[in-house]
């Protein structure tokens, strides 16, 4: 009954996009048709498929603002930011959630981004030119083996030398092979993971630290916290010290727009000290009337409007509601699984469930990712809960499974 009342779940959501009137592309109208049945059991990945923009949109396109280009070239946090801009409301976002993860509002830059990994790629680069300008030193790179590859990526593209620190079999960096593997002549660049790729795990940046702490000789330490996912929820929760510069001792963190908070298409916010900016290389733009420290030039103008109207239109208390019920489901899906005997596990404070993989068949059904460790048996695939997985879909996806042994 509750696998019937699954797909019939899942064809009354369909049913609002059948009578949307196509594009006069075939082509285009049949690449919809092949995707928009597929929302109700996209589970692997972590993209909110609830998204609340249907309002902006409307708005969007009434008051004509589709024919209007604008460009968020320049600094948002400057008194004077570029006129054909969205930089206003852009500050407004920043000022907004700063004290959401614990920055001083007075004390606070940061930007909207493209993603999660621009904000990675600007946490790299101003950790970099940070500890360079402090110390007249290159630093080293330090990070987990399981962190998501961007990093790593980011730091070969920086040409900055790395060192990846083994992780426990639940993937969060061992302390002691942190230790194991400082450089202590040279300043220390790390990257904190806030939730891990495939086994969604939390760096300890407390016992992390305090590893850091116990040697004053290394010449300047800056910290990063790659909070793609976690960095959406957490600050919604009793958890949200966690994700607290002030808590955490961080100088700069990177969230994903397009996880927990449900943006359409690639955004994310960077974060960081007013201490950060400070000691960045500063290129005077006289034509942008700004002072340019960070990466890019030319920025999105529209995913700061859609970050504002969200804070608007969803806020905090829907945030933490919506944090709760994720985390719940989260706890529901792992006692299912246990339920009915399938090998699966979660870290603490994570909304991801990893376990033995299935069936190709359930695997491309529910569209999960895929991994493999040798410590939990070989193949396995992973859950992501967020908004729009419920318990209903949680029972549907266990029949399945108990279907195909």
């Amino acid at each position: 009954m509750k696998r019937v009342c699954f797909i019939l779940a899942t064809l009354l959501f369909s049913a609002q996009y059948m009578y949307a009137q196509p594009s006069g592309y075939k082509k285009l109208d049949k690449w919809v048709d092949t995707w928009k049945t597929g929302l109700q059991t996209y589970f692997g990945y972590p993209i909110n498929q609830k998204s609340e923009l249907h309002d902006f949109y409307e708005w969007y396109l009434t008051t004509g603002m589709e024919v209007i280009n604008l460009n968020n070239a320049g600094d948002p946090m400057t008194d004077e930011p570029w006129k054909m801009s969205s930089q206003a409301f852009e500050r407004e976002v920043i000022e907004y959630f700063a004290p959401y993860y614990g920055f001083d509002i007075n004390q606070v830059w940061g930007i909207v981004t493209h993603s999660g990994t621009d904000g990675n790629n600007h946490g790299i680069y101003f950790g970099a030119n940070y500890l360079k300008n402090k110390t007249k030193m290159e630093p080293i790179l330090y990070v987990s083996d399981e962190a998501h590859y961007s990093n790593m990526r980011l730091a070969h593209l920086q040409n900055i030398e790395t060192r990846l620190i083994k992780s426990d079999k639940m993937g969060r960096m061992i302390a002691e092979e942190l230790e194991k593997n400082l450089d202590t002549s040279r300043p220390v660049l790390m990257i904190y993971a806030m939730g891990s790729t495939f086994k969604g795990a939390i760096d300890d940046m407390e016992a992390l630290n305090a590893v850091l702490d116990r040697h004053p000789e290394i010449p300047a330490v800056y910290r990063h916290v790659d909070a793609a996912l976690f960095g959406g929820y957490l600050p919604f929760t009793q958890y949200r010290n966690m994700v607290s510069q002030q808590a955490m001792h961080f100088e700069s963190i990177a969230i994903s727009g397009h996880k927990f908070f449900g943006f359409d298409s690639p955004s994310g916010l960077f974060l960081c000290t007013r201490d950060t900016y400070d000691n960045q290389t500063n290129f005077n733009v006289t034509y942008l009337n700004s002072n340019m420290r960070m990466i890019n030039c030319s920025r999105d103008a529209v995913q700061p409007l859609k970050f504002w109207w969200l804070i608007q239109k969803v806020g905090a208390e829907k945030w933490s509601k919506q944090a709760q019920q994720m985390l719940e489901c989260t706890k529901y899906l792992k006692k299912s699984l246990d339920k009915i005997g399938w090998p699966a596990w979660v870290n603490e404070y994570s909304n991801t469930v990893f376990f033995r993989r299935p069936s190709q068949d359930i695997v491309s059904l529910y569209t999960l990712a895929q991994g493999y460790d040798e410590h939990f048996g070989g193949e396995l695939a992973h859950i992501v809960v967020m908004q729009h997985v419920t318990q209903e879909k949680i029972d549907g996806f266990i029949e399945a499974l108990k279907n195909s042994r």
